[in-house]
């Protein structure tokens, strides 16, 4: 019997420490309120009279805008289509003295519009004539209108606002097969970018 005993008290004692770590329960989130419900005089009540609601008068900003109206870009297409299109010698890609005044011309106003337009872009598209390969008249194009950009930068049109687009020998003014409609061809346009 005191075997039995003292092996109950070992045991009791063994248990003790473990009967002091007892799992902890999360405790249950509250309920969420529910809704009261509101007569529509109480809802009149906490709902500020219109003179309470009213803000003051703010001036609006003036923040010019970046993109010309239809009325500015009405008076571009003007100078656009007064600015005639720059031509170039066969397989050539600088800037004849003729091709210069064609660009001269306006060019200088142009620029003076384009820069209160950050937002504002124009294409100057480069063309060929048929004579060559697909992609030899893309490059040449490409570099043609490359030159016209430059020299319309350097009249005071904003580089960063000029785009350029090659349509190598793909869309011609001129349908014929000789040299009076090849040099036709062979040119630099300037559009308002799309």
């Amino acid at each position: 019997m005191k075997s039995r005993f003292l092996a109950c008290a070992a045991v009791t004692v063994m248990c003790i420490p473990f009967a002091a770590c007892t799992k902890k329960v999360a405790a249950k989130p509250p309920a969420p309120p529910t809704p009261a419900t509101t007569t529509p005089q109480q809802t009149a009540s906490r709902t500020p009279s219109r003179a309470a609601q009213s803000t003051p008068y703010q001036a609006p900003q003036n923040t010019a805008s970046r993109m010309p109206d239809a009325a500015t870009r009405a008076r571009i297409q003007e100078l656009l289509d007064r600015i005639q299109d720059a031509y170039f010698d066969y397989d050539k890609h600088t800037i004849r003295p003729d091709a210069q005044e064609a660009l001269n011309k306006d060019a200088q106003t142009l620029g003076e519009i384009v820069k209160q337009y950050p937002d504002f872009h124009l294409t100057v598209e480069g063309y060929c004539d048929e004579r060559g390969s697909e992609e030899y008249n893309l490059a040449l194009g490409d570099a043609r209108a490359k030159q016209a950009k430059e020299y319309l930068a350097s009249m005071g049109v904003p580089a960063d606002q000029l785009k350029i687009l090659s349509y190598g020998k793909d869309r011609p003014i001129c349908m014929d097969h000789d040299e009076a409609c090849w040099q036709k061809n062979r040119r630099a346009h300037i559009t308002q970018a799309q």
